[in-house]
């Protein structure tokens, strides 16, 4: 009975390893620097109001922090939330916005706007995943999810920053200091 047990627990952990080697969680095929950010309109909230979004729109203004996040509501995804909502002003100071997007609802981002990103920024729903699949931003075992992924995009709707990471922790810290080092190149010239 033990080798039995021995040996299912040695093929479910072998098994497990090549899903993990298959599919990891923190990398993917993202956009990377210079590629073209794809363009997109969708149903956002701000502080609980409902709007249109438009990428072209914002990218007039300066710079686009977009972010994608595996579900509203969950853990990370409101430690990043908060996070975010914290930093804005910093983001603003450097002439940069930012827009989350999940496969989440409009209504279930209603609430998620005022409450977790606390009306600083606004959250887009991309509930059928075209947004999530045109930026390769899917978490790779489950497609219609967002993968916890940060672009940097400039003006010219080019990506000047990626960064893939589950952990909410250096999202913020690491996309402002993105605007940073692309306004200061860009302040020079």
């Amino acid at each position: 009975m033990k080798k039995r047990i021995a040996g299912t627990v040695a093929g479910l952990a072998a098994a497990v390893a090549c899903l993990v080697a298959a599919y990891p969680l923190t990398a993917g095929a993202t956009l990377k620097p210079g590629d073209a950010a794809p363009d997109f309109v969708a149903q956002a909230s701000l502080g609980g109001n409902v709007y249109d979004y438009s990428l072209a729109d914002a990218l007039k203004k300066g710079p686009v922090v977009l972010y994608f996040y595996p579900a509203a509501f969950t853990k990370g995804c409101t430690i990043e939330a908060h996070e975010f909502a914290e930093a804005v002003d910093q983001y603003k100071a450097e002439g940069a916005t930012v827009i989350g997007v999940s496969h989440d609802d409009i209504d279930t981002l209603k609430r998620f706007s005022v409450s977790e990103c606390r009306s600083k920024f606004p959250v887009a729903a991309d509930a059928d995943s075209k947004i999530i699949r045109s930026y390769d931003a899917s978490l790779p075992m489950k497609s219609s999810m967002a993968n916890r992924v940060s672009y940097v995009i400039a003006p010219d709707g080019k990506v000047i920053y990626e960064y893939t990471s589950l952990s909410p922790d250096k999202h913020v810290a690491n996309t402002l200091q993105a605007v940073r080092d692309w306004n200061a190149k860009h302040k020079a010239q």
